[in-house]
């Protein structure tokens, strides 16, 4: 049979890093064009960001591979770069996700409520974190999400 198909994914909890750094690379653009777009055109802007707020969610709560961003990497990016010759644990992307959904939810929150300032602060704070990111491979949530493993671990 020659269609497509969804199954579940025996790497559920490893990912390719260069498919982090692509999605933190994306993301970094989608979220930059909110901020210089919210002033001209606001339903652009916001329709955008409730679009990343939805990736952070899917990828936070269902699966970093089945991400917009990792399966456009998976399509497009990877049959040209080939196969990655390690895997990272997908937990503390999916950490880091979490934590961009939040921030940028609460900056939707605060566009609709008309708090641009801190709602342009929460939106330069998660474009900086995704710009290193995708730049350098040092993930942010992903360093905070290791150092609170660590104390718990030490802490039990």
């Amino acid at each position: 049979m020659g269609g497509f198909e969804i199954t579940s994914c025996p790497l559920r909890n490893q990912v390719d890093p260069r498919a982090l750094r692509f999605a933190a690379g994306a993301t970094a653009l989608v979220l930059a064009v909110v901020l210089l777009t919210v002033g001209a055109a606001r339903p652009l802007a916001l329709g955008l960001l409730a679009s990343q707020v939805a990736v952070f969610g899917f990828t936070a709560f269902v699966s970093v591979q089945w991400s917009v961003w990792a399966q456009l990497f998976a399509r497009v990016v990877w049959p040209r770069i080939g196969a990655a010759t390690q895997l990272v644990d997908a937990r503390s992307a999916r950490f880091a996700q979490l934590l961009g959904f939040v921030l940028t939810a609460a900056a939707l929150v605060g566009f609709v409520l008309g708090a641009d300032g801190a709602a342009s602060a929460l939106i330069v704070v998660v474009v900086a974190a995704a710009a290193v990111d995708a730049a350098t491979g040092r993930c942010a949530g992903c360093a905070i999400y290791r150092l609170a493993r660590r104390r718990r671990s030490h802490a039990g």
